[in-house]
């Protein structure tokens, strides 16, 4: 079977233009994700999986998950991924969606591990850093890993910059075995 993120790009590239042509990103971008934190339950996936489930009731079953939060064109796009089988790649499609939607707004989301808090201060520097390096607007999401013992990883796309302590020793106990 083919790669799902291969699976994927057609949707996911067509519902992008769709939204962006229609001024409805935001709109969109939400109704991807309540879609994909639908067919992502267990139970959900095991109907998805079952052949004998029939196309049009597993898509009438996630519209009525769904309810109010996916309008008619969302609802048709849920028809469609169950007509062709491809329900299972929701998630695959928002994710592909987000990066389309962060590259025209020219956003990006980065996170930063940390052995501790990071002041408001420290998060604004961070942001200001990335933005001159990467020439997007940035928004930073915050998290604490204590077994970093101190330092911190910052990912942001593609890119990792990984100044923890724990990585620093890692490679220091590399070289002195070598």
């Amino acid at each position: 079977m083919a790669e799902i993120s291969t699976i994927a790009r057609p949707y996911a590239e067509a519902v992008f233009e769709l939204a962006q042509a229609d001024g409805t990103l935001k709109e969109w971008s939400e109704m991807l994700q309540t879609i994909a934190l639908i067919t992502a339950d267990p139970d959900m996936q095991a109907l998805i999986g079952n052949t004998s489930v029939a196309k049009a009731k597993l898509a009438e079953l996630i519209l009525d998950v769904a309810g109010k939060a996916i309008n008619e064109q969302g609802g048709n796009l849920v028809k469609l991924l169950a007509e062709n089988r491809r329900l299972g790649a929701v998630g695959e499609i928002a994710a592909q969606f987000e990066t389309l939607k962060a590259e025209a707004e020219q956003t990006i989301e980065a996170e930063i591990i940390s052995a501790s808090k990071v002041s408001k201060q420290q998060q604004q520097k961070i942001a200001d850093k990335l933005k001159a390096r990467l020439g997007r607007d940035v928004s930073l999401k915050c998290t604490i890993d204590e077994s970093l013992m101190g330092g911190a990883i910052i990912k942001a796309g593609d890119m990792v910059i990984d100044g923890s302590v724990s990585t620093q020793l890692e490679k220091l106990s590399v070289e002195l075995a070598g």
